[in-house]
């Protein structure tokens, strides 16, 4: 089967996956993953795509961005994708190939699926085990979103600042949103999605970005075989 092309468009929210090669570690400590962050900053400033969250896990990292052109994301994951590769394989003394074939991802409607993306990605750690609490685990914009410190590559969706008129209004509606936590049902489809490659929002977000003129199918097709055209009369 052919592989379908990538959804790339501009001023839309697009959720990014990218895994290590055989599930292997991307990530051996807290200085890898500052020279990850640092990079991914100045890629995203370079491309000009507005990173919304992000969550550095052990051997994969989801990131949550608007591109400002439909080429942003995938200059901006293969400039960062290169450099880092070349300083892990430097310090680390590798050779070769870090990452899993080329990144996944998928664009969402962002007043459905944005806050609830971006809880997801914050409850990924605990879901993995690599912490108790999202609050605990330094590596992913959940700190910048409860206000402990200020994250450079971070730039808030208006879905973000619409959560109240100040900044402690802000946080807690948001920590109130982690809190309450994300089924796993919706975590799962939110997964099939930036795996598949597929677009996720209503019929009328759908039908929205058919217009903007994709060529390549937006949702998965149902198993089975087509249904056949009633015969003629």
């Amino acid at each position: 089967m052919a592989r379908l092309s990538r959804l790339s468009l501009p001023g839309q929210v697009h959720h990014v996956l990218q895994q290590g090669n055989n599930r292997q570690p991307i990530f051996l400590d807290a200085e890898d993953r500052d020279t990850f962050l640092h990079t991914l900053a100045e890629c995203a400033r370079q491309h000009q795509v507005a990173v919304h969250a992000y969550v550095l896990l052990e051997s994969r990292y989801h990131l949550l961005v608007t591109p400002a052109s439909a080429q942003g994301v995938s200059m901006m994951v293969q400039a960062l994708g290169r450099s880092y590769v070349r300083y892990f394989n430097r310090r680390h003394g590798r050779s070769g190939t870090l990452w899993e074939g080329r990144f996944r991802s998928s664009v969402l409607e962002a007043e459905a699926y944005l806050l609830q993306t971006m809880v997801g990605m914050d409850l990924a750690p605990v879901r993995e085990g690599l912490a108790a609490q999202a609050q605990d685990w330094p590596w992913s914009s959940h700190s910048h979103y409860r206000g402990v410190w200020t994250d450079r590559v971070v730039t808030p969706h208006a879905l973000y600042w619409a959560l109240g008129n100040t900044p402690f209004d802000r946080e807690n509606a948001y920590a109130e949103q982690v809190r309450n936590g994300l089924a796993e049902t919706q975590w799962h489809r939110m997964e099939s999605a930036v795996r598949g490659g597929w677009a996720l929002g209503s019929p009328a977000y759908l039908a929205a970005l058919a217009a903007q003129g994709p060529t390549r199918r937006l949702t998965q097709a149902r198993p089975g075989r087509p249904r056949r055209p009633p015969a003629a009369a």
